[in-house]
């Protein structure tokens, strides 16, 4: 069993305020738990509105399954549109 940790180092260009982040964060997070069964959470840049920090756990039985699931997130929050990944570290625990 692999426990995998994502965190994801996020801009958001287009927020004018923290409301405006938290309302991208939400939709995010929400999708991320209903499409992949994972646990996620802001774990850094609360009180910022232009930057943030987003951590994802899941459980997979094997690394190659770990992967493809890392991508499909991966492709997902590129695909929002509406924050843009600046960093991103991974750790198999």
């Amino acid at each position: 069993m692999i426990v995998r940790l994502l965190v994801f180092h996020l801009a958001f260009p287009e927020a004018q305020s923290l409301k405006d982040k938290r309302m991208v964060l939400r939709s995010v997070k929400d999708r991320l738990r209903t499409r992949f069964n994972v646990s996620v959470a802001e774990t850094g840049g609360q009180d910022l509105w232009g930057r943030g920090e987003l951590s994802v756990v899941y459980l997979s039985p094997d690394v190659a399954q770990a992967d493809a699931v890392e991508s499909r997130i991966d492709r997902l929050l590129d695909e929002s549109g509406r924050l843009v990944i600046s960093h991103t570290r991974r750790e198999d625990l």
